[in-house]
């Protein structure tokens, strides 16, 4: 139900023009994009969603310049004026304390901003004002997107957007981005940008004078106000001291640090404390004559439900729920095992290949006819592999992850894994990038970047590439060991331990401060299907366009070793290897092509054991090697562009070893308790 002020401030304001067909669509080059949209905020408060209603289907995924940091960036749909959207990275004030919300600032500060739109979720509206505040005295043309308002108003939770908006001096739009609610408020806006807000954040009378001083010897080459500049230089920002001394001749930057000096110098509080208190102040007064908090009573269910899931006594067994019911029944045995089965056969056994055969054998070279269909064939394994095996096994994993993402229980399992986590030298926040790894180590090594020191990223790396499977490496080896309930005990408990012991293991060694946690903490929601739908078919496209083009390289490169007999003297180097696992020689390629592609090696596994190649202890031998195995090439590069190549190269070869020695023991381990799996 919409607030009477929601609904007067939605009357009041101009429909859009009609849509017209997107520049993409039209005819002839795209006309260069006049201006951008950028949309910031906090983490968790939907500017993904508000994104993909601006731009329907028209995004791209690119790296920052100079970063591996990835941005959404997009055209909004049905636009004549080529207007691009950017998703920044969350952050919470104008002063970054990761490398994220550092480029989020510099999206900010580097201009061609046609509109700053302020993403706030609408229940934390208290917590989220400040950088609004900021955010508005940098003299940019901005809205004040109030989103999640359904939730807001279910809580019972009453904004005055009306009186809001009159008091900040700018836009404020009620939305919820998931269902399209204020978008048309927002297009308006953005096809006549609003003029800067003259507000002004009102520090007290020492703070004033000391900003007031150094405004007036700045320049005016940025689109940033003075103000707000010469606020981040008496708070010693870094990149803001670096932008002023490119800027300005030597004698007028030597004039202005050395007043910088002589403020801070005499002042009873650091600038950032009084700058704190000032706008906490200002922020306190604005929410109480425009906010209705709801009854404390409103929230206790809420709060029971927080403890359930991130207790450890009640959310050890939630979360031994979610892997049994998500992953192992799900991933491991509905989508490895039924989908798997159905693909296979209905697809590939019965049609596909035995048509491609037919046509192939009127080719009359026997070396082109294995390249199609023959033992390492790109249609007899490349594409079996990718589209029977690994496609139905990383579709179910991400409609599972969405689900725990829509709800958002992932946040309370960082809270409840953080004290595990600072055993070996990470904080509950690194969950995010542990559990990404689950779906793409690639992309979860990236993801460590925003953890906050060095010692913690490098840990994470190391965790990532030892023993954490990916989503298709992880669902073939729940089908493998699904027939075997205690090889797939072996096989967690030993993953689970080398992955403590190492993490342990590198908190002593390594130097470097404890870690601490803060996380934005969303609200406990029912998973909404168009949610989950759109998710899981954007991450399976996503991932299938990366995973088909390897897989038909590896089949490749497999022929190539098998006529060129390459890969025959490389198997027989590794067969002695082999043999030590107690494995048949015909496990050697899933080994040697693991490094290629990790998924690839476990749907090399997976072919044996269909075909009867392996016993239940050699599959669990098996399963422990390849996880603990060496990084993927996309994850090796990764790790040399984050962590330089020199420490990458020693990483692997550690994972190497580990990997080995722990198959070594555990088949001697199985073989003198006599246990058959």
């Amino acid at each position: 139900m919409t607030t009477p002020a929601a609904r007067d401030h939605v009357q009041n304001t101009p429909p859009p023009p009609p849509a017209l067909r997107h520049p993409d669509q039209a005819a002839g080059p795209a006309p260069a994009p006049r201006g951008r949209v950028i949309l910031i905020g906090n983490p968790n408060v939907g500017k993904s969603a508000l994104f993909n209603q601006l731009t329907g289907s028209y995004v791209t995924v690119s790296n920052y310049p100079g970063t591996t940091v990835e941005l959404a960036r997009g055209f909004i749909s049905g636009h004549k004026q080529h207007i691009e959207v950017l998703d920044t990275p969350g952050m919470y004030s104008l002063i970054p304390i990761s490398e994220e919300e550092s480029i989020a600032r510099r999206i900010l500060f580097n201009g061609g901003i046609r509109l700053l739109a302020h993403v706030v979720d609408a229940k934390n509206i208290g917590r989220m004002l400040g950088l609004t505040l900021q955010l508005a005295e940098a003299g940019l043309p901005m809205v004040v997107v109030l989103n999640m308002m359904d939730e807001a108003r279910a809580i019972g939770l009453r904004i005055d957007c009306q009186r809001l908006s009159a008091l900040l001096g700018l836009p404020v739009i009620p939305a919820v981005s998931i269902t399209g609610e204020g978008i048309r408020e927002l297009l308006a806006h953005i096809n006549r940008p609003p003029p800067p807000p003259p507000l002004r954040i009102r520090y007290n009378p020492g703070l004033e004078q000391a900003i007031t001083r150094i405004a007036g010897l700045l320049g005016d080459q940025s689109r940033i106000s003075r103000r707000v500049r010469a606020l981040l230089l008496l708070q010693g920002d870094a990149e803001e001291r670096a932008a002023m001394v490119k800027t300005h001749d030597d004698s007028r930057s030597a004039l202005i640090l050395g007043e910088l000096s002589r403020i801070r110098a005499a002042m009873d509080h650091s600038p950032h404390y009084q700058a704190t208190l000032a706008i906490k102040r200002q922020t306190d007064q604005l929410t109480a004559v425009t906010v209705q908090f709801p009854p404390p009573r409103r929230f206790r269910w809420q709060e029971r439900i927080n403890r359930l899931f991130s207790t450890p006594w009640t959310g050890i067994p939630v979360l031994l729920l979610v892997l049994y019911f998500g992953f192992y029944k799900l991933v491991g045995q509905f989508g490895a095992g039924v989908l798997v089965d159905w693909i296979e056969t209905a697809l590939f056994e019965t049609r596909i290949v035995p048509w491609t055969t037919a046509w192939v054998n009127h080719l009359p070279w026997p070396a082109l006819r294995n390249l199609f269909c023959g033992d390492y064939g790109i249609i007899s394994l490349g594409l079996r592999y990718a589209i029977a095996i690994i496609l139905p096994i990383v579709g179910m994993y991400f409609a599972v992850f969405a689900i725990l993402e829509d709800s958002g229980y992932l946040p309370r399992l960082a809270l409840l894994t953080d004290r595990l986590f600072k055993k070996i030298g990470l904080n509950g926040r690194a969950v995010i990038p542990i559990v990404l790894g689950f779906g793409c180590d690639t992309m979860a090594t990236i993801v460590t970047r925003t953890l906050e020191t060095r010692r913690e990223r490098l840990i994470a790396t190391i965790l990532l590439a030892l023993a954490i499977p990916c989503s298709a490496q992880l669902g073939v080896i729940l089908a493998l060991l699904s027939e075997h309930p205690r090889g797939l005990l072996i096989w967690a408990g030993c993953v689970a331990g080398v992955l403590l012991f190492t993490g342990y293991l590198a908190a002593i060694l390594l130097p470097g401060e404890r870690p601490s946690f803060y996380m934005e903490m969303p609200p406990l929601r029912v998973p909404r299907p168009g949610n989950v739908l759109i998710k899981t078919y954007s991450r399976m496209v996503w991932y299938f366009k990366e995973v088909l083009p390897l897989f038909i390289l590896a089949s490749v490169l497999l022929w190539l070793g098998e006529l060129t007999h390459i890969f025959q003297a490389a198997q027989a180097a590794i067969t002695p290897a082999i043999r030590l696992l107690d494995m048949p020689p015909e496990a050697a390629p899933a080994f040697l092509f693991g490094f290629f592609r990790r998924d690839y090696g476990a749907a090399g596994l997976y072919d044996l054991y269909e075909r009867n190649l392996l016993n239940g202890n050699q599959v669990t031998v098996a399963a422990v090697v390849l996880t603990l195995f060496l990084p993927c090439v996309a994850q090796f590069l990764v790790m040399c562009k984050e962590r330089g190549a020199r420490l990458t190269i020693m990483i692997s070869m550690g994972i190497l070893a580990a990997a080995y020695i722990c198959g070594i023991a555990l088949h001697v381990g199985l073989r003198f308790f006599e246990i058959t799996l």
